[in-house]
């Protein structure tokens, strides 16, 4: 068994956990601001970003302004607003942090960005790609920085994977498979209205599709999919889907209708990765890649690398909102930008063309 030290883990050249000189010279934060009152905000973004070494939670709104109050004391930020327009006009507020219904993102960044504010938006970023190709315009028009927040990208266990399949520890690379599922039965729930954008491929297949292209390094070139969709919401509610890369295959399942699993296992002609958690990461417990060079079925053979948490924890929502801060003060690029998110789309929409229409579609 391993033990795995995060902070030296390298992405692109760049340290996760370490900030460029002229970053820490400074020590600058940057003042975010948050659209709504969203549980993935209070619960894990906000929390992790406030651990971050430069981010500043600034302020928080929602439609009502009591909501807001009761976020912004319970999570001590300075500034509550009652409509998001009276936020996109706060002057001190460097960028927001927008996780609101799928079907907003797009207005809302789009409105952020001409507000002048730099935008880190949840997954996914539109509806489509379409969408999303407006905000292309929207970003040359404005001059901002706007981001998906595909936090997975920024873990270590997810940057060592990558590390493992470059070094050729499991061979050459052929398939990348998955399953990924939770229990959500409830018509209300946003994630469970068609016209917000929910269902399984959009809140969490999304993931999926993001993991096999990072892995892979390549965008597939047809796709394939089945969808069962629940009676009632219409949702998409256990989707399955096969992606066809240059190098190889990817298949995942996802579901908002099963039990709660994760799992995504990388298999190449020589070994083998599984990432035993790969998306709702805990900052606070270990965390386990395992690795397997030789086949032996009943695992004996299985290396375990623990990435074990730091004082505070090893927060994937930190090094996010570290990783876009850095961007914006040394004008790089930021981890998943509007490129990388429109290529995410595609697939997503071949995926439900594909489901329509019962062929392999073209991204």
């Amino acid at each position: 068994m391993r033990l795995f030290n995060p902070v030296h883990t390298q992405l692109s050249g760049k340290s996760v956990g370490s900030f460029s000189a002229s970053t820490m010279a400074s020590m600058q934060k940057l003042r975010i601001g948050v659209l709504s009152t969203a549980k993935i905000g209070l619960k894990k973004v906000i929390p992790g970003m406030q651990r971050g070494h430069l981010t500043e939670v600034a302020a928080i709104a929602s439609r009502s302004l009591e909501p807001a109050r009761k976020a912004a004391a319970e999570l001590k930020i300075q500034k509550a607003y009652g409509s998001y327009e009276e936020l996109l006009a706060d002057a001190e507020l460097d960028a927001v942090y927008i996780p609101l219904p799928n079907d907003l993102h797009v207005e809302w960044t789009a409105k952020a960005a001409r507000a002048g504010k730099h935008v880190l938006c949840e997954k996914p970023i539109a509806l489509n790609a379409r969408q999303a190709e407006t905000l292309l315009a929207v970003q040359r028009e404005t001059g901002v920085k706007i981001a998906e927040a595909f936090m997975v990208k920024l873990h270590p266990e997810w940057i060592r994977a990558q590390e493992l399949i470059a070094q050729g520890r499991i061979g050459e690379l052929r398939l990348v498979a998955g399953t990924f599922s939770y229990f959500n039965g409830d018509p209300n729930n946003i994630r469970n209205k068609p016209e917000n954008g929910g269902g399984a491929l959009m809140d969490i297949g999304c993931y999926q599709v993001f993991a096999a292209r990072q892995l892979f390094g390549a965008e597939p070139s047809r796709v394939l999919a089945l969808i069962d969709r629940d009676p009632t919401t219409k949702i998409d509610r256990l989707t399955s889907f096969l992606l066809d890369f240059p190098a190889g295959h990817a298949n995942f399942t996802c579901s908002t209708q099963l039990i709660p699993y994760q799992r995504v296992q990388a298999l190449g002609t020589k070994g083998r990765i599984e990432l035993e958690i790969p998306v709702n990461i805990p900052p606070d417990r270990n965390v386990r890649l395992f690795l397997d060079q030789e086949g032996d079925l009943f695992g004996k053979s299985v290396m375990t690398e623990l990435f074990p948490p730091e004082e505070g924890g090893i927060d994937q929502y930190s090094l996010q909102g570290d990783a876009f801060a850095q961007a914006i003060f040394d004008n790089t690029e930021v981890p998943v930008p509007l490129t990388a998110a429109i290529q995410n789309m595609k697939v997503i929409d071949a995926l439900f063309r594909s489901a329509e229409s019962r062929q392999w579609e073209t991204p």
